[in-house]
C-alpha cells in the first residue's frame, strides 16, 4: 500500500449508516423526506415461538373455548375429534381437524402428533340426565337444580385409558427437553430479516472496512473486506434496536448455528437502546467451511465499551434485550488483538439465532375435577359434598377414573399442568379465581375462566408440573396476573 495515498474516509457511507440506524433523528427524518421513503418500520420479533396445539375434546363446553382463545392469540390448533362433520360447524375454517378415538389406540397415527407442541387435553366422559326425567322429577341439593345422571361412555375408558392412549402418542414426539426460542431464522428469508439488520463497520470510526449480510434461499452470510487503513480494523452486522425489546430472562443464553471461515468473530448483544453504549461480548472460533453450533451462556458474556472491558457495568440483563451484532475484528479486549485476526476478505454463514436453554413450560394441560380424591376419603361426610362425589359408584366411578388419568399424566415424563375445576358454568370470565390444593375446595367457575387459564399457562413456567383446584370468588377481576397466581401453587411431590 502507497502510504503517500491512504485509501478515503467514505464520508457517505458514514452518514448511511447513521441514518439506518436513526442514531441522528432529525437528519434521518430529512433523509426520509427527501427520498421519499415510508417511515422506518419498528422491528417486532413477535411472542409466539410454538408449534401446533394439540386440543382433544376440542367440541365441548371447554374445548370449543379453548380452540377460539388459541386462534384468537395466533396460535396454529388441531383438534382432535370423532366427528369431523360435527366438529367443522362447531370450530369453523380455521383448525386443522383430526378423526381419531382416543379409546382406540391404533386411531392415533403419528400424523397427529405431527409439529405439535403442546396439547390441551379437555376430554370427558358424557354425562346426561337418566332417560325419563320430566320437569316434574327435578332434583334439588342445596337449593341447585339437576337431573338424576348416568354415564354414556365408559368412564374407564374415557378417563383412565384414553388419557394413557393420548400420552404414549405424545411422549414420542414431546419428550422433555429445556424450550428454545428461534430469534431470527435465516433459512427463511424475508423483507423482514433483510431490513432489520444494516452494516455497522469501522468507517463510524474513520476506516474504511466494508461489509453487508446477504439473504439467500439457505441462510444469511456476513462478507467483506476488512482493513486495518486509517487506524480501522473492524466490520460488522447489527440489528436495529428491537421494539419491544426481547424478553429472554427465561433463558440460559444465545445459539448461532453457523458456517465458518476458520477466523474469529464476537456476537455482541445490548440491554440499552443507546446507539454507542455498553455491549456484551463474546469471541468464538469457527472452523473453515464446517458447520457450528455456537451457545454463549449470558453468564458468560463480557460487558465492552470499544472494545475495553467495563467490569462495574455488572451482569448481562437478559429480560430487555435492544439489539444483536456480529463482528469481525482486529481487536479483542483492552488493547490485545484478536490471534486469528488477518486483514482481507471474510465470510461465515449463519442459519439461525436462538435463545436456549429456557425454563420448560406446560407440553401437557390436562382438564381434570375438584374432587376426584374424596370418593372414599376417610372423614368426608359426603351429605356435605358436590352430586358428582356423592354419586360416583352410580357414575361408574368417574372421579376415581379421572384421578387414575392424572396418574397417568403425572408419571408421563413430560412438562403437564393439570387444572380442577369445581363445578362449571356458563357465566362470564369476570371474578376474581382461587387456587389450591388438597382437594378440598367446592364452588363454581366459569368454562370460560378454564379456557382462558389453559391457554395462558402455555408460556408461563411456573404453572409446569403442578395440579391444583380452582374456583372463582365473589368480586369482579379487573385482571389477573397468571404469573403470580400460579406461582402461589406448589409444585408436586416427585
Amino acid at each position: 500500500m502507497n502510504q503517500k495515498n491512504p485509501p478515503r474516509w467514505d464520508a457517505g457511507r458514514f452518514f448511511e449508516t447513521l441514518n439506518y440506524f436513526e442514531v441522528i433523528p432529525f437528519f434521518s427524518c430529512w433523509q426520509r423526506l427527501f427520498r421519499g421513503h415510508q417511515q422506518t418500520q419498528t422491528v417486532n420479533l413477535g411472542k409466539k415461538n410454538m408449534g401446533t396445539i394439540l386440543v382433544a375434546g376440542a367440541t365441548g363446553g371447554v374445548g370449543k373455548r379453548v380452540v377460539r382463545r388459541l386462534l384468537d392469540n395466533k396460535y396454529p390448533v388441531r383438534a382432535l375429534v370423532r366427528d369431523s362433520q360435527k366438529a367443522r360447524e362447531i370450530l369453523g375454517d380455521k383448525v386443522e381437524l383430526f378423526e381419531a378415538d382416543l379409546t382406540l389406540k391404533e386411531t392415533l397415527t403419528p400424523k397427529l402428533m405431527e409439529n405439535v407442541a403442546a396439547i390441551i387435553c379437555c376430554t370427558g366422559v358424557r354425562v346426561q340426565p337418566v332417560e325419563g326425567d320430566t320437569p316434574s322429577r327435578e332434583k334439588y341439593y342445596q337449593g341447585i337444580k339437576f337431573y338424576l345422571p348416568e354415564v354414556v361412555d365408559s368412564p374407564e375408558m374415557v378417563e383412565y385409558q384414553g388419557i394413557k392412549n393420548l400420552i404414549e402418542a405424545a411422549q414420542k414426539y414431546l419428550k422433555f427437553k429445556l424450550p428454545e426460542r428461534t430469534l431470527f431464522d435465516f433459512t427463511k428469508p424475508s423483507t423482514e430479516l433483510k431490513e432489520t439488520w444494516g452494516a455497522v463497520d469501522d468507517v463510524v470510526m474513520g476506516g474504511v472496512s466494508q461489509s453487508s449480510l446477504r439473504l439467500d434461499s439457505k441462510r444469511a452470510v456476513f462478507s467483506g473486506n476488512v482493513s486495518t487503513d486509517n487506524n480501522g480494523g473492524f466490520a460488522s452486522v447489527r440489528t436495529r434496536n428491537l421494539e419491544p425489546p426481547l424478553d429472554l430472562s427465561e433463558y440460559e443464553g444465545i445459539e448461532l448455528r453457523v458456517q465458518g471461515d476458520g477466523k474469529r468473530y464476537k456476537f455482541i448483544i445490548r440491554c440499552e437502546g443507546k446507539w454507542d453504549g455498553i455491549g456484551y461480548c463474546y469471541s468464538f472460533d469457527t472452523i473453515y467451511n464446517f458447520t457450528q453450533t455456537i451457545q454463549i451462556p449470558f453468564a458468560d458474556l463480557i460487558p465492552v465499551f470499544r472494545a475495553k472491558t467495563v467490569p462495574e457495568a455488572g451482569a448481562f440483563d437478559a429480560s430487555k434485550v435492544y439489539s444483536m451484532q456480529l463482528m469481525l475484528s482486529k481487536f479483542e479486549y483492552n488493547g490485545g488483538l484478536n490471534p486469528k485476526f488477518s486483514p482481507g476478505l471474510f465470510g461465515i454463514e449463519i442459519e439461525s439465532i436462538k435463545a436456549y436453554g429456557g425454563k420448560p413450560k406446560p407440553q401437557f394441560i390436562m382438564i381434570s375435577s375438584a374432587g376426584v380424591t374424596r370418593p372414599g376419603r376417610p372423614g368426608i361426610n359426603l351429605e356435605e359434598e358436590p352430586p358428582a362425589v356423592r354419586m360416583n359408584d352410580q357414575l361408574g366411578g368417574i372421579l376415581t377414573w379421572k384421578f387414575r388419568g392424572e396418574e397417568v399424566v403425572r408419571s408421563s415424563g413430560l412438562a403437564y399442568t393439570i387444572v380442577r375445576p369445581c363445578a362449571l358454568t356458563e357465566k362470564p370470565a369476570d371474578k376474581v379465581l382461587m387456587f389450591a390444593q388438597g382437594d378440598n375446595i367446592k364452588g363454581q367457575v366459569s368454562r370460560e375462566a378454564i379456557a382462558e387459564l389453559c391457554v395462558e399457562a402455555l408460556e408461563l413456567p411456573n404453572a409446569c408440573h403442578k395440579t391444583f383446584e380452582v374456583r372463582e370468588e365473589e368480586q369482579q377481576a379487573a385482571s389477573i396476573n397468571w404469573p403470580d397466581l400460579f406461582a402461589q401453587i406448589n409444585r408436586d411431590l416427585s
